[in-house]
């Protein structure tokens, strides 16, 4: 049995979900990928489109505010008429559930389960950004609107082989949930209901060190107010403002893209001059293709049409600063701050972020068009410098990874009792 003393990482909840064969009109991308505009070009001819829930303001009038207490109220209306009509249900007893996202040939297995809010305050579920106010509280908002976390954290840990046979007896079984919302992305969920299952699998996240946010910094932490905000009266530590909603993946499986950079303007230099600069930090070699790089402290340069490869001369060694070794600190204090100038990329407005799903000529595009000087392509951070950075107790800096495949809203939500 597992140690009452310590504390569960994560809990089996009662999701809400499609009703058995509704997965497909259910199942949408994440709220915060896309614009009003796109949420509603997707929603187009879907009633069923979890986007009605997720980005509530497609149903209003163009240039409605998406923060406005009317876009919350319809989040709240439409998520009641999915109930209502069947489409979602809600399973009888807690359980976990067994997430699989496949795309392409790349295959990822997880956990969804209610992640424990106290775990996440005694920093056993870790985290490695800042989050932004006016994010946190459309979250807030929006959760205590529709009384449901309603998308999911994106956890990791490492690895268990244990986990993964369990996994791999679950998923031999007709998955409940199966979908793909048009993003080249399949989602599938299985129920894990025994008793014995579950409680083994609670044993085993329990004697785990930690878990990792990877992406949905902002959701974690609007969970963390609402649960601040109904504790007390005698609430019980297992009620289920106690947890938020997660899939956690191994680490041996999670797939990190670039996440690549655009500068607008050379800070006064010409090219010729640019180069010279960072001549004196980097080998500068032309390339005659696109430039992906191939190890850290190495970067692909887009400029005047051309790409060259950029490596740094002096790469800091094996035991530097966990937060300093990053390439996405390396470009900040070897190019950004002192050439172009560039002191806080959270604010300005100089540099903008291309994640690495639109590929290198997307990124050579945004220069072509005029509006930007040139982009850097970036080696991918690794999980291990995210755990390193997180176990430090440091923040990443801001857009230094891009996961994917990202997980669907709508295929499970954790119902605030």
């Amino acid at each position: 049995m597992a140690d009452e003393t310590v504390l569960p990482l994560l809990r089996p909840f009662a999701a809400l979900r499609p009703a058995e064969g509704r997965a497909g009109e259910v199942a949408a991308p994440p709220y915060d990928v896309m614009s009003t505009p796109e949420a509603r070009d997707m929603a187009q001819g879907k009633p069923w489109s979890f986007l009605h829930v997720s980005r509530a303001e497609i149903d209003l009038d163009d240039g409605a505010d998406p923060y406005s207490a009317t876009v919350y109220a319809k989040a709240s209306e439409n998520l009641d008429k999915m109930i209502e009509a069947g489409v979602l249900v809600r399973d009888e007893t807690p359980r976990y559930y067994v997430y699989r996202a496949i795309m392409g040939g790349h295959v990822q297995t997880g956990i969804a389960a209610g992640a424990s809010v106290r775990a996440y305050e005694e920093n056993r579920i870790k985290k490695h950004e800042l989050t932004r106010p006016a994010k946190e509280d459309d979250r807030v908002r929006q959760i205590e609107a529709v009384k449901a976390q309603t998308g999911p954290v994106f956890l990791t840990y490492r690895a268990n082989p244990e986990l993964k046979a369990i996994y791999g007896r679950v998923t031999a079984e007709t998955p409940l949930l199966d979908a793909d919302h048009g993003d080249g992305v399949r989602h599938q969920v299985w129920s894990i209901a025994d008793a014995e299952t579950v409680s083994r699998i609670q044993e085993i996240f329990t004697g785990m060190d930690a878990l990792y946010v990877a992406d949905g910094h902002h959701r974690s932490a609007a969970a963390v107010r609402i649960a601040h905000k109904r504790r007390g009266g005698g609430a019980s530590a297992d009620a289920s403002h106690e947890s938020f909603l997660s899939v956690s993946f191994p680490d041996d499986e999670m797939l990190i893209l670039d996440y690549n950079r655009v500068v607008r303007d050379l800070n006064g230099l010409d090219a010729e001059g640019f180069l010279a600069r960072l001549r004196e930090d980097f080998e500068v070699i032309p390339a005659d293709i696109p430039v992906a790089p191939e190890h850290p402290a190495s970067f692909g340069l887009y400029l005047d049409g051309s790409w060259h490869v950029l490596v740094l001369k002096t790469p800091p060694g094996p035991d530097a600063d966990p937060v300093a070794r990053l390439d996405v600190s390396l470009l900040m204090d070897h190019v950004l701050v002192p050439i172009l100038g560039i002191k806080d990329p959270r604010t300005d407005d100089r540099i903008d972020f291309v994640g690495g799903a639109r590929g290198l000529k997307g990124l050579a595009r945004r220069v072509d068009g005029g509006e930007w000087a040139c982009a850097f392509s970036m080696f991918p951070t690794s999980l291990a410098d995210l755990m390193a950075v997180a176990d430090a107790g440091q923040i990443m800096p801001p857009k230094s990874t891009w996961f994917e495949p990202k997980l669907a809203d709508g295929m499970l939500s954790l119902v605030l009792d």
